[in-house]
């Protein structure tokens, strides 16, 4: 076991097994030894590629949404511009160069970042050196007022609690200790779970997860907006309406055990999208799939206008670049999108054939 295992095991040794939920919020998020506190994961020296980082198509297509969100809002002179986990800020950087001859857009823009990798604030703030970004643990200390916001692979990484279906019920899935107290380990909690009422009708055997942090969160999304006006653009993996178990740990871009070496394991689980939309209590749109939402968008176009000036290799890494971020077996079906908004704005682009 490494150290944050041990802290861990004492911590069970003390109270009894605790939630997954409760090991994901300990594994990625302790002050000192938690995974997105100490990690740099992205890029192919870290544990995932994000869609950003495939190509600046990307976030120059969700700069060009916020932008026409922006507009539709009729063009407030004070908008926060804000993005939960925004890496090494390539998403925001492609977003802002692509909207900057918008007329009074980049004016109205106030800047903030929920993160709380210090390593990666650093790495946000060299990638926009003209822009003074604020950055906050979490968005509840983001200022009120109207607020565009983007959540990038953000949902997934948030705790969930796993179920599985027994013969008495639904039983929550723990984390407890080895009888000889070298290793974590997954036990079932013996009485029925109270979350039963949440859960679907299931066979014995099946096994399910639901996510109280990413509600809570779309629930604080909603009301920011219904309140003071705004949109939020959601993009993760994940599902329409439920699922069974996803969570899933990765390490050197490789499957890894679960409970091994928290803090040094990147966790992450599917999104039910349709949790988030039923807890968010405000319009919302989608979800669609990535590959659907960005041909909408005009990523084809896109590609074919950089392939224009680009070389023979150029060309074929765009192209490359293109089909991973909207081909069906690739991120284009898997990944979803969603859109949470006001009562006054227009409907927005990317939802509907008609829009």
């Amino acid at each position: 076991m490494n150290e944050l295992g041990r802290l861990i095991a004492h911590r069970i040794a003390l109270t009894g097994p605790i939630a997954v939920s409760d090991f994901m919020s300990e594994a990625l998020g302790h002050p000192r030894l938690g995974y997105y506190r100490r990690a740099a994961p992205l890029g192919a020296a870290g544990d995932f590629i994000t869609a950003p980082e495939i190509s600046q198509m990307f976030g120059e297509l969700l700069g060009a949404w916020l932008a026409e969100r922006w507009q539709a809002m009729e063009s407030p002179d004070l908008v926060r511009l804000v993005e939960l986990g925004p890496g090494r800020g390539s998403l925001m950087a492609d977003a802002l160069r692509a909207t900057q001859a918008v007329p009074g857009f980049h004016a109205a823009l106030d800047l903030h970042f929920v993160e709380i990798n210090r390593g990666l604030r650093a790495a946000q703030q060299a990638a926009l050196p003209t822009f003074k970004p604020t950055w906050h643990e979490r968005l509840e200390t983001v200022p009120a007022g109207p607020t565009l916001l983007i959540a990038n692979e953000f949902f997934d990484a948030l705790p969930v609690r796993q179920f599985e279906k027994t013969g008495r019920g639904w039983a929550e899935r723990m984390v407890g200790v080895s009888d000889d107290g070298k290793a974590l380990i997954f036990a079932l909690a013996p009485g029925v779970t109270p979350f039963s009422s949440l859960l679907p009708d299931a066979k014995e055997g099946a096994q399910a997860e639901l996510c109280e942090a990413g509600c809570a969160l779309a629930a604080a999304i909603g009301a920011r907006v219904r309140q003071h006006g705004g949109w939020a653009l959601i993009i993760d993996y994940g599902y329409n309406r439920g699922h069974g178990a996803s969570l899933q740990a990765v390490r050197s871009h490789r499957g890894a055990g679960i409970l091994d070496h928290p803090g040094e394991t990147d966790l992450s689980a599917h999104v039910d999208f349709s949790s988030l939309a039923a807890s968010a209590g405000a319009r919302t749109f989608g979800p669609v799939g990535q590959g659907e939402f960005l041909r909408r968008l005009g990523i084809l176009q896109r590609a074919d206008a950089l392939k224009a000036r680009a070389t023979s290799e150029q060309r074929l890494t765009i192209d490359r670049a293109l089909q991973r971020l909207i081909a069906a077996d690739q991120m284009g079906t898997l990944f979803r999108v969603l859109a949470v908004g006001d009562d006054t704005s227009a409907a927005p682009t990317g939802f509907s054939d008609a829009l």
